[in-house]
């Protein structure tokens, strides 16, 4: 399985704040809950590599 392989498989992703400071990305499917936390600092930069990946992608349209 890599980046680039397509699955048929649905996921909801909330994206917020906790209580205790810090950026939660929460993805569920199914019966399945992955709660990923990550300093401010570190939301920033996977924030950025989104950014770049989404300006990656429009270059290849």
């Amino acid at each position: 399985m890599g980046i680039n392989d397509e699955r048929d498989i649905e996921a909801n992703l909330q994206i917020g704040p906790t209580d205790q400071g810090m950026v939660r990305l929460f993805i569920m499917t199914g019966p399945t809950e992955i709660p990923m936390d990550f300093e401010p600092d570190e939301a920033r930069e996977i924030a950025e590599e989104i950014l770049a990946a989404a300006k990656a992608a429009e270059a290849k349209r």
